[in-house]
C-alpha cells in the first residue's frame, strides 16, 4: 500500500515522459565530427511491434510523415554522419550500443522499440549489437544521404551543407503533433 502511495505522489508531483517526450543529446563540433546545434531525440519504447511486423509500421508510419528513401539494416561500425540530410533509425530487432557524437561524444544503449531521430552533422557508430540487431532508416523527403567519415578534407563543404539543412516539417513518429518540429526550431 505504502509503495502505490508513492507512486501516485511521484506521478503527481514529477513529470512522467510520454511516447511524444524524446530523450534529447546535444553534442559540439570535436574538430573530426561537425555534430549540431539541434539535439539528438531518442524514443524510448515507442512502438511495440517486433520483427518483420515491426519493420512495416516503421516504415509505413515514417512514410506517412514523409520521411522516405527507407531502407533495413543496422547501423555501421565507424564513426559517420550525414551533412545534407537528418536520419532517423527505428530498431525493430535486437539491442546494441551506439556511440553518438563522435569519439568524444556518449555511449547509448538502445534496443527494440526505440527510435532515434539524428540531426545532420552528428556522428553515430555502433560499438556492439546483438546477433538479429535490425533497423529501418529514413530521410525526410526521401533525400539521398551523403556518408562523411570525418576525413581530413571534407570540411568546410561538409559543415556549409549541414547550414543549409532545413528542419523537416514533420517528425518521423508523431507528424506534426510532436517530436522534432517543438525541439527542432530555426
Amino acid at each position: 500500500m505504502k509503495v502505490c502511495v508513492l507512486l501516485v505522489i511521484i506521478r503527481k508531483y514529477l513529470p512522467m515522459p510520454t511516447s511524444t517526450d524524446p530523450l534529447t543529446f546535444n553534442f559540439k563540433d570535436d574538430g573530426t565530427i561537425p555534430n549540431s546545434r539541434l539535439p539528438l531525440l531518442i524514443y524510448k519504447n515507442a512502438f511495440s511491434k517486433r520483427g518483420e511486423e515491426g519493420a512495416s509500421w516503421l516504415e509505413e508510419t515514417f512514410a506517412s510523415h514523409d520521411w522516405t528513401n527507407s531502407w533495413r539494416w543496422g547501423v555501421y561500425p565507424f564513426h559517420h554522419y550525414h551533412s545534407n540530410t537528418p536520419e532517423v533509425l527505428g530498431i525493430f530487432r535486437g539491442k546494441a550500443q551506439l556511440l553518438l557524437g563522435g569519439e568524444k561524444g556518449q555511449k547509448l544503449d538502445v534496443e527494440a522499440g526505440d527510435v532515434i531521430v539524428i540531426p545532420a552533422g552528428v556522428g553515430h557508430k555502433c560499438l556492439t549489437h546483438s546477433d538479429d540487431f535490425t533497423v529501418v532508416g529514413a530521410y525526410p523527403g526521401g533525400v539521398e544521404p551523403d556518408l562523411m567519415k570525418g576525413t581530413q578534407g571534407e570540411r568546410p563543404a561538409a559543415d556549409k551543407r549541414i547550414a543549409a539543412v532545413t528542419v523537416p516539417a514533420t517528425d518521423p513518429l508523431h507528424g506534426r503533433a510532436a517530436g522534432l518540429v517543438n525541439l527542432w526550431k530555426e
